[in-house]
């Protein structure tokens, strides 16, 4: 397997993982009533480190798109045959002229 997809399936399975991980944190928090400050706290602590974890997986989600589009090979001009002039030098005299057609 090549680096880059290598690099993406990782990124890919880490992504899953803390999303996994993110989805239970957050099952959590919302099983706890905050009827005392201890738990308010703890519910806000969560919802930061939620909070954290999806910047962190929208950041490796960008960079995994950055990637891609380095990846993607831009076209290539197509080769356009130029047609040469046909051009005859004349000579009158002293003076040489082209003649182009």
């Amino acid at each position: 397997m090549s680096h880059p997809r290598l690099s993406a399936v990782l990124i890919s399975a880490a992504l899953s993982i803390a999303a996994l991980l993110g989805a239970a944190s957050y099952a959590s928090a919302q099983v706890v009533i905050p009827t005392d400050r201890n738990a308010l706290i703890q519910q806000n602590e969560l919802q930061t480190l939620r909070n954290q974890l999806q910047r962190q997986q929208f950041q490796q989600q960008q960079q995994l798109y950055r990637e891609q589009d380095r990846q993607i090979v831009p076209k290539s001009r197509p080769e356009v045959p130029v047609v040469k002039q046909n051009c005859q030098s004349q000579v009158i005299g002293t003076t040489v002229s082209r003649v182009c057609r």
